[in-house]
């Protein structure tokens, strides 16, 4: 059915004083004896439109104005006393009837009850900011890439390769449990594919195959992780941002990363001013200020030595204990963006035990030229690194950590025919969007959330 958006109606004076159809869900409503108001939303704006209702000259169902109730209202577009417009209604017809058990009421509920109804938390006003700039905000990905002469490759989910090489990964098989296969390897044999498959950890490995051709490429798409991990920064099925950029080292792909965040989280700003200040208000006071200095400030670059000197000389007490050699926690990431240095900090030159078989061997044969950035109030969003483009340090490093060769013969090929440096990186889609939007759970930025014991 024709009808117009209410982000239009709100934003547009071409139809003051016009006659419009508009379409929504009822959010509040209220009746005297000779008026009635509903404020409606159809999913296109933050904000609601109020509709404006003359009992005595417009008949409406007795149910219209119950919350969750979905109507077509026909009616003209008028300024409204408080500033704005209004709709002064002239027929109202229900499309969707509610009832009065509907569990969305006008009392404000809390994330933690609302992740028992993904099915409906969306129509409340968090959800609706939250997945509009996520929807903004994957926009503007897409044009900070392509406005840069990359190829957008869209790489398989199904994978026969552990491209981290942790063994996290969800196994894909047709097939059902049986007792008469004498070992893994024949029961794979039987099944879809002749051998083992899971879903992707990563697309890293197909975006270098395409790198090596096309120069500059990213991927954007879902990554899954069967990782034991039941935190607030942690889902099975999550998605992923991955450039891999051809002749590129570490700085290289440092200076790529910092300059992508800061044109996507200032189109955000641009184009979501409504939702920001709706987060600000709700979940972090100074959430706008933040994202100014993000757009405007330099990001620090840390050695990961001196990182670990900061800790250790810091007096506090971390549940997990501080090392050379060590994996930095949330805990410890925390304390250099949000105590040390109040900003994003590139953390590089990680041990080379703690990291990926892949990531580039430095010359002092104990690091590697990764880095990873850490934001305030999260941690880690991105996983950056330059490949290790010499065939034969790959192939060792695969030996030490007991990988399979074959697995990543493709792989292995890019080193012999033509190799170059290149390097890449990953961000967590929802990270971001946690760190832009001041919430703090990443069950709450994605539309279904996949945790561990929990799929619904």
């Amino acid at each position: 059915m024709k009808h117009t958006d209410i982000k239009c109606l709100l934003t547009s004076d071409e139809f003051l004083g016009k006659e419009v159809t508009l379409c929504g869900w009822v959010r509040t409503s209220r009746e005297s004896k000779t008026m009635a108001f509903a404020e409606l939303n159809d999913g296109t704006s933050l904000k609601h439109i109020q509709i404006v209702i003359d009992r005595e000259n417009t008949e409406y169902p007795a149910t219209a104005l119950r919350l969750g109730t979905a109507l077509k209202v026909v009616g003209q577009v008028v300024e409204a006393r408080q500033g704005g417009v209004e709709i002064n209604a002239k027929s109202i017809e229900i499309l969707g009837e509610c009832p009065p058990e509907y569990p969305l009421q006008k009392k404000r509920h809390t994330l933690e009850y609302l992740r028992t109804m993904p099915h409906l938390r969306v129509r409340t006003n968090t959800f609706n900011a939250v997945f509009r700039v996520r929807s903004v905000m994957a926009g503007a990905i897409h044009n900070y890439f392509q406005s840069r002469n990359y190829t957008y490759v869209n790489p398989p989910l199904i994978t026969g390769s552990d491209c981290e090489g942790a063994g996290e990964m969800f196994r894909v098989t047709t097939q059902p449990f049986a007792h008469e296969y004498k070992n893994e390897e024949e029961y794979y044999a039987n099944d879809f594919f002749g051998k083992k498959a899971g879903l992707s950890v990563s697309a890293q490995l197909e975006g270098e195959v395409a790198a090596m051709a096309f120069g500059k490429i990213y991927t954007f798409g879902p990554s899954f992780r069967a990782e034991n991990s039941n935190t607030p920064r942690h889902v099975a099925e999550f998605w992923h941002v991955e450039p891999e950029v051809a002749f590129a080292d570490l700085s290289d792909i440092i200076e790529i990363a910092e300059d992508m965040i800061k044109s996507i989280i200032g189109e955000v700003m641009e184009k979501c001013p409504e939702e920001l200040k709706f987060f600000e208000q709700h979940f972090e006071k100074g959430l706008i200020d933040k994202l100014n200095s993000i757009v405007s400030e330099d990001f620090e670059v840390l050695d990961y030595t001196k990182a670990i000197e900061i800790l250790k000389e810091s007096g506090k007490e971390f549940v997990y204990p501080v090392e050379w050699g060590c994996d930095l926690q949330t805990e410890h990431e925390r304390y250099i963006t949000e105590e040390v240095f109040k900003k994003p900090v590139f953390v590089t030159n990680y041990p080379m035990d703690i990291k990926s078989f892949y990531m580039k061997q430095n010359p002092d044969g104990k690091t590697v030229a990764a880095t990873d950035l850490l934001v305030p109030g999260v941690g880690e969003i991105i996983g950056c690194s330059e490949r290790e483009a010499d065939l034969e340090k790959l192939l060792d490093a695969m030996k030490k950590r007991g990988m399979n060769e074959e697995d990543y013969a493709d792989y292995l090929d890019l080193r012999r025919f033509g190799s170059v440096p290149h390097s890449g990186f990953g961000l967590g889609f929802e990270r971001i969007i946690m760190y832009v939007t001041g919430i703090s759970n990443i069950r709450d930025v994605i539309l279904y959330p996949r945790t561990v014991g929990s799929i619904r």
